[in-house]
């Protein structure tokens, strides 16, 4: 089945330079070089967790160097959870879960604002739990989960 994905040539008028001076804004890094290192670790970690259709759409709504490094990554073996992926990024990267964690918000935040709240529910459907938070959305527990918990 193929999808509504538009072509490249019609990718959103957001550049990875205004991208990453969001992300800078937002995440208060201190440099634009601190905002691209940010954003390429999380985009890549990213790319290893999603798949299918949901990954190619997210790819076309991202800035053309963006969407590079998230389609560039090979799906990991095992799917994370939310906190595993922090977890994961701060082990890749050298740093700390709490810094991964505050990462992980600025890009994933300005990310979840260029795909709109259809995609994201797809997105986030096709992830393992805990990956709501991480995208700034509230993570809405099933009904069926809840009487299985009671």
């Amino acid at each position: 089945m193929n999808s509504l994905r538009e072509p490249a040539s019609a990718r959103p008028a957001t550049t990875f330079h205004r991208l990453l001076e969001k992300i800078r804004y937002e995440g208060a890094y201190p440099t634009r070089e601190r905002a691209e290192e940010v954003t390429r670790a999380v985009l890549a970690a990213l790319g290893r967790q999603l798949t299918g259709e949901e990954r190619l759409d997210l790819a076309a709504c991202l800035p053309a160097e963006a969407a590079l490094v998230l389609t560039g990554q090979s799906p990991a073996a095992q799917p994370l959870t939310g906190w595993g992926f922090v977890k994961d990024l701060a082990t890749r990267t050298g740093g700390t879960p709490a810094t991964a964690r505050w990462d992980t918000g600025a890009v994933l935040t300005a990310v979840a604002d260029l795909a709109g709240p259809d995609l994201l529910d797809r997105v986030l459907a096709r992830l393992p739990s805990g990956y709501a938070l991480l995208f700034g959305r509230a993570e809405l527990i099933q009904r069926a989960e809840l009487v299985q918990a009671a």
